[in-house]
């Protein structure tokens, strides 16, 4: 009896439904073909895309800008100001690293030490007989081998030094990170000095350069200076460091270097340097390779 009582249930459910549906209401007529949706409808199917290996999966977003610093370009030698240049802030305003500045110089300093010269001779390398000279026992001396013990003149140098190379080693991005450590900590005191170029003088003497060093501040009294020019003057380095015919410069007011032969102990050693702004551009140029100019960043697409 269960069975057609529920079977008439629907079928009155399904009467009223399709009465309902068919009545005059707007409402209702909008809301037909909504409720009259069948269960099975036809839906777009993604299409799927082909792989392609060569197509880049990631974008690359420009790296973000770098804050920029001002230095004034003098004219020299009456150090007149010319113009502002921009320079990025992590090569001429980078924080102080001394441990970093220590391991620089260490590793300059080896590098000049170079390769140790000293030799001497085992006795396997001395020429000599291996004859033993006396008996082991029965002669009431102390035991002694052949005539190339260290023990006797003419023998071999026992524990003796032998060439070795006492140089260290440093990576290149450390150390052109102290180079740059080295020009900022010059820069945020006011010790770096830029000058647009630097004319040879016009005589050797050491008194032209002496009353320029004392005019500006750059001689002894003030710490000294250290000069970069990107080549070598021959009347400047003579007036400055002397010339080879014996004739003494100004070497108490600083000294001059060519580009070439600085290191990042010449750049912390005295009160202040000068440096042409070539100079200072190539240095820059060639100590950055710890810097990545373009940092790719992943774009999600």
């Amino acid at each position: 009896m269960a069975a057609p009582s529920l079977w008439s249930s629907l079928q009155c459910l399904r009467k009223s439904t399709s009465a309902l549906l068919s009545a005059r209401d707007p409402v209702m007529q909008c809301l037909a073909p909504r409720l009259s949706r069948p269960m099975a409808t036809e839906v777009e199917l993604p299409q799927s895309q082909i792989y392609n290996p060569f197509t880049p999966m990631i974008s690359r977003r420009p790296p973000p800008p770098v804050p920029e610093v001002l230095a004034t370009v003098y004219s020299f030698p009456n150090m007149e100001p010319l113009r502002f240049t921009h320079y990025p802030a992590n090569q001429l305003h980078l924080p102080l690293r001394r441990d970093i500045l220590h391991r620089a110089v260490i590793y300059e300093a080896s590098v000049h030490r170079g390769m140790r010269t000293a030799n001497t001779k085992w006795r396997s390398e001395v020429h000599g007989s291996n004859r033993k000279i006396r008996p082991q026992k029965g002669t009431g001396k102390a035991r002694l081998g052949d005539r190339k013990s260290p023990m006797l003149r003419g023998g071999g140098v026992a524990f003796g030094p032998h060439p070795r190379d006492m140089s260290t080693k440093l990576p290149r991005k450390i150390y052109d990170l102290a180079w740059r450590t080295a020009l900022s900590y010059r820069y945020r005191r006011g010790e770096l000095i830029v000058v647009q170029k630097v004319e040879d003088l016009e005589t050797d003497n050491s008194w032209l350069i002496e009353s320029i060093m004392e005019q500006h501040g750059w001689g002894r009294k003030d710490g000294k200076s250290l000069l970069v020019t990107r080549r070598v003057m021959p009347k400047l380095f003579a007036a400055l460091n002397g010339s080879k015919d014996g004739q003494p410069g100004a070497l108490q007011h600083g000294i001059v270097k060519e580009e070439a032969d600085i290191d990042v102990k010449d750049l912390l050693e005295m009160g202040r340097v000068v440096i042409e702004k070539r100079s200072l551009d190539s240095i820059l140029r060639d100590h950055s390779s710890d810097l990545n100019m373009t940092v790719p960043s992943a774009v999600h697409t």
